[in-house]
């Protein structure tokens, strides 16, 4: 068996890695927020919703494109039980409220396992199918000095898992994709994204479910205090 030389870099995918939504994108959230449109919906509706809303997501890997959340936004909505003249309005609201960080908290595992693989020389990069701005990501949750390059859908132009989008991170770092890894939630977007450029994958899966079938090189960590232990490779 041929050994893997140690990583150079480790890039982070954000939503469901990182970070995950506070009460804003639950059902109560959806539910308030719908309200102000004059669009009523059933709360307790939400997590079914957002499963067969899903869907409108699974593509993925074109020019980014802020209609396809919202259209997802939307179904969600309309999967609760909602219609009605307000619901587009609504549905850009919720879109736009996701770019806030403030609607959202740090994972508690992740300041301690950044801080530690930036310490080891590694260098670190988030890579995300956001509009979020990663700079103000950084100076919201005190991350700052730890990442070497952070590129989101938004301003590179091109969603995960388009290979584009991690070769600019790869050539900002200037790091081989196969001296490269990508921890993130998505088999599709963030692993299978990766691998296909040759990079590492790791999966996230901080419920334990996994959907889909997860190659059995693919490490499966349910926190990033795995990592480490791992030694990434």
């Amino acid at each position: 068996m041929i050994a893997r030389r140690d990583p150079a870099a480790v890039f982070f995918d954000v939503d469901f890695t990182l970070i995950h939504p506070g009460p804003m994108f639950q059902g109560s959230g959806y539910r308030d927020a719908c309200a102000r449109f004059g669009v009523t919906v059933d709360a307790a509706a939400f997590e079914t919703a957002v499963a067969t809303a899903s869907s409108c997501l699974d593509a993925g890997g074109g020019m980014y494109d802020p209609q396809v959340f919202v259209d997802y936004t939307r179904r969600i909505i309309e999967e609760m039980g909602g219609s009605g003249p307000g619901i587009d309005s609504a549905a850009r609201h919720i879109y736009d409220a996701w770019a806030a960080c403030q609607h959202f908290t740090l994972y508690d595992d992740v300041p301690e396992v950044l801080r530690e693989l930036h310490q080891s020389g590694l260098k670190i990069g988030l890579i995300s199918n956001t509009q979020r701005c990663l700079a103000s990501f950084q100076t919201h949750f005190a991350l700052e000095g730890l990442f070497s390059v952070a590129v989101s859908s938004s301003d590179h132009g091109y969603m995960k898992p388009h290979p584009s989008i991690f070769e600019a991170a790869l050539r900002a770092v200037d790091v081989e994709p196969e001296d490269a890894v990508m921890v993130g939630d998505s088999l599709e977007h963030d692993v299978e994204g990766a691998r296909r450029l040759g990079m590492r994958g790791i999966l996230v899966a901080r419920s334990g479910r996994v959907s889909g079938a997860c190659p059995l090189d693919v490490a499966v960590i349910q926190s990033l205090r795995e990592l480490p232990p791992l030694n990434i490779g």
